[in-house]
């Protein structure tokens, strides 16, 4: 796919971000520039980053690691190669950041560099979940980045959320449930029960477009029903490493029965075909990784695992919402608190 409406600034990418850098990093942003004909300039040691094709490289001296302390990183690692893509684009040399690093660093960096829109109390990390039958993908936000929240920072979240599915998917109405442990609008904590009475009072679809279809549970996450699922860091990150456990191990069992027997393995030569499709779907490296919404500045998380292919489409989804200043539609629908 090319993307239409090139930014005019490049993208800053982590070279030295995730448990394949640089190599794989390198090769996707490489494939990026040439097949989606945005411009990405590679951030790091330019010693290890070897052969970039004609990419540019602005040099960083430090790495922050898959098992550094996020917080000190940050703050200590100031000439990391996330602390510099951050910085890009704070100073707006770059339209967007891309890193499959340590995902609370690139959080941690995103805030404290680039900075929060104006009224966003706390920036909360979307994450694009695959929806079997669907054309569309279900939003999880906070996947991660808030693990104790109060119930207008929930509001927040539905509000962003609504506008990130509305600006990269093209849902003129999303719909917007909340993540609770039943439907019925009493059903769970105290933060559910707060937030429920705040998301049903219905004013704040207005700047959205948003509809509120109420509570959800866990097992309507993956459902065609809903479009954004709202909740805390901790219970959206936990869900979301359950699914993607869940996930890998069904494809495992997959496999395997294909390979059990001569007759499984003949039924499997007919089968694999048309389950390739939905593999593909639910393969993490198709979703070009989450987008952490509140900073003032685009900026693209990807799987720690990511691949080359990870790579072009991260670029693909910074490049897309760097040119329709998601920002901007941010920044005008959050309602301060």
């Amino acid at each position: 796919m090319i993307v239409t409406a090139l930014p005019s600034l490049p993208i800053a990418l982590d070279a030295m971000g995730g448990d394949q850098a640089p190599s794989e990093i390198v090769a996707g942003a490489r494939q990026a520039a040439e097949e989606l004909g945005v411009a990405v300039v590679l951030v790091g040691r330019p010693e290890e980053i070897g052969d970039t094709g004609g990419l540019e490289v602005w040099p960083a001296s430090e790495v922050i690691g898959m098992a550094d302390d996020p917080g000190q990183s940050v703050r200590r690692k100031k000439d990391s190669s996330l602390v510099r893509a951050a910085e890009a684009v704070r100073d707006r040399r770059a339209c967007a950041m891309v890193s499959a690093g340590n995902t609370g660093a690139t959080w941690g960096a995103a805030l404290l560099r680039i900075g929060r829109i104006r009224g966003v109390s706390r920036p909360a990390i979307a994450t694009p979940l695959p929806c079997p039958g669907s054309d569309t993908p279900t939003v999880l936000l906070d996947a991660g980045a808030n693990v104790d929240c109060k119930a207008e920072w929930l509001l927040q979240f539905a509000q962003m959320g609504a506008v990130f599915s509305r600006e990269r998917y093209g849902l003129p109405s999303p719909r917007v449930g909340l993540l609770s442990i039943g439907e019925e609008p009493g059903k769970g904590d105290s933060l559910r029960k707060d937030a429920y009475a705040l998301l049903a009072d219905g004013a704040w679809t207005e700047t959205t477009g948003a509809t509120f279809v109420g509570n959800v549970e866990g097992r309507d996450i993956l459902s065609p029903e809903v479009d954004v699922v709202v909740t805390d860091g901790f219970t959206g990150n936990v869900a979301l490493k359950s699914l993607e456990g869940a996930m890998r191990s069904l494809v495992d069992a997959v496999l395997a029965t294909f390979g059990s027997t001569a007759e499984t393995q003949a039924a499997a030569e007919v089968l694999m075909p048309a389950l390739l499709p939905l593999y593909g779907q639910l393969d993490p490296n198709n979703t070009g990784g989450a987008m952490l919404l509140g900073v003032d500045g685009v900026c693209i998380i990807s799987h720690g695992s990511s691949n080359a292919t990870a790579v072009v489409n991260a670029c693909r989804v910074a490049a897309e919402m760097a040119s329709v200043d998601i920002v901007g539609s941010l920044a005008t629908a959050v309602t301060p608190v």
